[in-house]
């Protein structure tokens, strides 16, 4: 059993059960933003609202989080250390067209947005479409 994967829901005060470090491990392991349909797709012994359940919880405890890369399906990623998920954690999201595969942008800075008096963002949602290095020589 994976320790860091542990400490990471004791740390966020989550109960070690079974199905969530499988879930957590799962995600840990995508090296890009996966679905709710991937993880049911890989996790074939959890049923599909453990699965759902578990990303909610994890989203609320800010261990992951969601952005809509506009492909129908809501798409997730493992947030950083020092995440909490505010608005200086705000980041660009990337979705190739080719691959239709999804990622964060870590290092891309975000443009700082000059909103009109009055307005407060809760939220934001930065998706890049394009094709990714790999895509970009097959796209053409």
């Amino acid at each position: 059993m994976d320790n860091s994967v542990i400490n990471i829901l004791d740390a966020n005060g989550i109960k070690p059960t079974t199905p969530r470090i499988l879930i957590l491990n799962a995600m840990l392991g995508y090296n890009r933003a996966f679905s709710l349909g991937d993880l049911e797709k890989d996790l074939l012994d959890i049923d599909k609202s453990t699965i759902f359940r578990t990303i909610n919880l994890f989203h609320e405890k800010k261990i992951i989080h969601n952005f809509d890369d506009g492909s129908g399906s809501m798409k997730y990623s493992v947030c950083q250390d020092n995440c909490d998920c505010g608005q200086d954690d705000f980041h660009i999201h990337f979705y190739c067209n080719y691959c239709q595969k999804a990622f964060c942008l870590e290092n891309v800075v975000v443009p700082k947005l000059e909103l009109p008096d009055g307005i407060e963002m809760e939220d934001a949602n930065f998706v890049i479409k394009g094709y990714c290095g790999k895509c970009s020589r097959n796209a053409t």
